[in-house]
């Protein structure tokens, strides 16, 4: 059932669709009874909305003629967390029966938003792209991820100052494919020019972003969100692991998603198990890079799939360690 405030607001739409309207009609729209009708109509007049109370045997309530509401007034910051809202709430299949109920809303509020902003704003819907369904993300500076996004739509460079994970600072010029959201955060993935190659930036960690002049033409292959997937799952880090796992990508993917690892088919056919029909077998070649291994033995467990360990050696012996352990635990009386 809607909240009193939402009811108030849908009788301010009411009566601004013009004319009169009897306390009958409006109570029967609102699903409330004819006093409380009167009550949320203090409300709005408390408000300093002009309502006027016709009587007679036709009457009810209206609004004093020439009466508008004051213009929706966002700023850049407060128009961007309600449009983004408003995406990752499509994305998550809030709908009505006909059309999607956020795209209603968004055509809405670029109605009444200044044309410079709208038109941003606009530019960054424009280039976004998300790697899975959206949750609760951090708040982006609106004038970094709205420079960034014109940069993206118009094929500009960038001059942007990022602090990396490790606190060095540096100027970079940027050639930016497009803003992704993923797990929680935003990233912008393109060229760094400096040095000709692809790389992925948090944008939380972008301190400054500022067009230059000039144009670059945008590669062909994946997309940015494929591209963000990508460099996640060959980041350098400290130990590279290569595993052959029996099972299906989804099987696999359920533990080991794309932005953690790479998954190729490998032609691999050890002797069968019993019971097991070897032209059943399929082998998945699987290549991740990570900065700690202890956690990938109780993945594997949980996995529960037969798998190879390539490399490093020193997986193969957390898995012996995990394996000992839980069969000694088993063993307790």
């Amino acid at each position: 059932m809607p909240r009193p405030t939402g009811r108030v607001l849908t009788l301010l739409e009411l009566l601004q669709s013009g004319g009169t309207r009897t306390v009958a009609e409006l109570a029967d729209r609102l699903g409330v009874e004819g006093r409380t009708v009167r009550r949320y109509v203090g409300q709005l007049i408390d408000l300093d909305v002009p309502v006027e109370s016709v009587r007679g045997r036709y009457g009810g309530y209206r609004l004093a003629p020439g009466y508008r509401l004051p213009p929706l007034m966002l700023s850049d910051d407060e128009a961007l967390a309600v449009l983004l809202g408003l995406v990752a709430g499509r994305r998550t299949g809030l709908t009505t029966t006909e059309r999607t109920a956020s795209e209603t809303a968004s055509a809405k509020i670029r109605r009444v938003l200044p044309k410079h902003i709208a038109r941003r704003l606009d530019l960054l819907m424009e280039t976004l792209a998300f790697t899975d369904q959206p949750g609760e993300f951090d708040t982006p500076d609106a004038e970094v991820l709205l420079a960034i996004a014109d940069a993206v739509r118009h094929r500009r460079p960038l001059s942007v100052r990022y602090t990396d994970r490790d606190g060095r600072r540096s100027e970079r010029t940027l050639h930016a494919y497009g803003i992704v959201a993923h797990s929680g955060r935003w990233y912008v993935t393109g060229e760094d020019a400096r040095i000709g190659e692809d790389r992925t930036f948090r944008l939380d960690r972008i301190a400054d972003a500022r067009p230059l002049p000039g144009s670059f033409e945008a590669p062909m292959g994946p997309g940015p969100a494929q591209r963000v997937l990508s460099g996640f799952a060959t980041a350098e880090y400290r130990h590279e692991v290569i595993l052959r796992v029996h099972g299906t990508a989804e099987q696999v993917r359920a533990h080991l998603p794309a932005s953690v690892a790479n998954l190729d088919e490998y032609e691999y056919a050890p002797e069968p198990a019993v019971g097991q029909d070897r032209a059943d077998e399929r082998w998945l070649r699987v290549e991740l890079r990570v900065e700690r291994l202890d956690w990938l033995p109780r993945v594997l467990a949980t996995l529960d799939r037969p798998f190879v360990i390539e490399r490093p050696e020193e997986l193969r012996d957390l898995v012996i360690s995990l394996a000992d352990r839980l069969a000694s635990y088993a063993r307790r009386a």
